[in-house]
């Protein structure tokens, strides 16, 4: 789950620093740095002083990030003794790529703060991998609390291979030549009435989409598994040098899947105790696998600092493109724009 992808995501793109590299005038002479500017540039040896405000920086928003994450979503849950839960079938696995892909951007983003102290690449490597384990095991750990969820080694695996992905590049290419990205595109459902089972009720795909996943995008961006797509992105100049293909330029793989109204099945019960279902041959669920275009941001020309911080904040998500998918209901469709 990414419940709190967006309560993090602005301490990270801060700490998202760019490039070293000197802006120059247009007749190339070197201006004036300024103290901003210098902030913003990594340091060549180890800092003891941004460690430590790195340090202290990142332990008050994790207590922030832990106390806000209770209270949006634990506070008003029944709790229990501390379980296991095992939900590996649920959503179509889905949420546990969604794992794959906050873990490996909790830890990249880490890297840069961990950099930005002049940490060497290899101990900042594994200081990132570690931090991203620690935000997304605090979450599983709470979910171990709550009564309706539970803890998931299947979540934990998936965590485990995301900062891994992060790790082993770092290690392996000094450099991240495969990301991880998300996107996400709200399927429009026909006007279907979904009839309660043993009981007389009913209620619309709307009210149920809605229940689910929310009404705002925001929410809908975070929740609804119908819409989001994860992809793995390749920077196809990293993989080829010798060609004349744009640095920027990659190739993406992505994998999304619809028609969900529940984590299994086709049956539910909401909170009142009733049950409703969905008619399969109505809304059958499926699997979606997209081709596409991406343009990986941090490696565009742009001259300034303040300005690749900012871009490079944005690294996590899929730029629009053209895009090839194929899902399990046997179809094939060409989307020219698809985000």
């Amino acid at each position: 789950m990414r419940k709190h992808l967006l309560l993090f995501l602005l301490f990270f793109s801060i700490c998202a620093l760019a490039q070293n590299s000197t802006p120059t005038n247009p007749i190339g002479t070197k201006q004036t740095t300024t103290r901003f500017q210098k902030f913003l540039t990594p340091s060549d040896t180890f800092n003891n002083r941004r460690f430590y405000v790195s340090v202290g920086a990142g332990a008050g928003l994790y207590g922030a990030f832990s106390i806000g994450l209770w209270q949006a979503w634990y506070k008003d849950t029944e709790l229990s003794r501390f379980h296991t839960f095992n939900d590996w079938s649920e959503w179509q696995q889905v949420d546990k790529i969604g794992h794959l892909y906050t873990a490996y951007n909790y830890s990249r983003w880490a890297h840069q703060g961990a950099r930005w102290t002049g940490m060497a690449r290899r101990p900042a490597a594994w200081t990132s991998a570690g931090v991203g384990m620690l935000l997304q095991t605090t979450t599983e750990i709470m979910d171990g609390y709550a009564n309706k969820w539970g803890f998931s080694w299947g979540d934990m695996t998936f965590n485990v291979l995301g900062s891994g992905l992060f790790v082993a590049q770092e290690l392996a290419w000094k450099e991240q030549r495969i990301t991880m990205k998300v996107s996400s595109n709200p399927q429009k459902f026909p006007e279907i009435t979904i009839k309660g089972v043993g009981h007389s009720g009913s209620i619309t795909i709307q009210e149920r989409v809605q229940d689910l996943y929310g009404k705002s995008f925001a929410e809908r961006f975070i929740k609804d598994y119908n819409a989001q797509v994860d992809w793995l992105t390749f920077n196809i100049k990293s993989f080829m040098p010798q060609s004349n293909v744009p640095g920027w330029l990659n190739l993406a793989v992505g994998y999304g899947a619809g028609n969900m109204m529940a984590g299994n099945g086709y049956e539910w019960t909401d909170e009142n105790g009733l049950k409703y279902a969905i008619d399969p041959k109505t809304l059958p669920r499926y699997r979606e696998f997209y081709l596409s275009t991406d343009i990986e941001l941090s490696r565009l020309p742009i001259k300034g600092k303040f300005w690749k911080t900012i871009i490079w904040g944005f690294h996590h998500i899929k730029f629009p493109g053209p895009a090839l998918e194929y899902n399990t209901l046997g179809k094939i469709k060409m989307h020219w724009l698809f985000w």
